[in-house]
């Protein structure tokens, strides 16, 4: 198993993108993000593999990878589509260079879930605050 890791482009938090796939969903009921390159490791990928979005410089959440499949964009160019799980699961924050594209991520590189780390939810810290701490290395 292995992760990808992608800027979210455009978002402003959290709440920001979870608005974006609602909208989405409402639409079309598979979510998928559409990227120019199919992933070469997809068997692994979808092998219990995730995406973590980077927002504001900071990776803040992930989602589960279900499937790469061949798509279109809106002009009929053919790109490949990573089917998402829609759940959004908070991990601990990391601040993130600018990059292009999508990076493969080690599961042991990874950021931990929230939930995993302590027990706690992470609701209480605003997203605002998290990249602020993260950017200083205190979270």
């Amino acid at each position: 198993m292995i992760h990808l890791i992608k800027l979210s482009v455009g978002v402003r938090d959290i709440a920001h993108l979870e608005a974006l796939q609602a909208a989405r969903l409402a639409v079309d009921p598979l979510l998928r993000h559409h990227t120019r390159n199919s992933p070469k490791r997809a068997e692994e990928l979808c092998a219990g593999g995730s995406i973590y979005w980077v927002i504001g410089g900071v990776v803040l959440v992930r989602q589960r990878l279900l499937d790469i499949i061949e798509d279109h964009w809106d002009d009929g160019t053919r790109c490949a589509g990573l089917v998402l799980d829609p759940t959004l699961v908070r991990v601990q924050a990391r601040a993130m260079k600018a990059f292009q594209g999508w990076r493969y991520l080690q599961p042991a590189d990874a950021p931990a879930d929230i939930t995993a780390s302590g027990g706690t939810s992470g609701d209480e810290i605003p997203d605002e605050l998290r990249r602020a701490l993260a950017a200083l290395a205190l979270i």
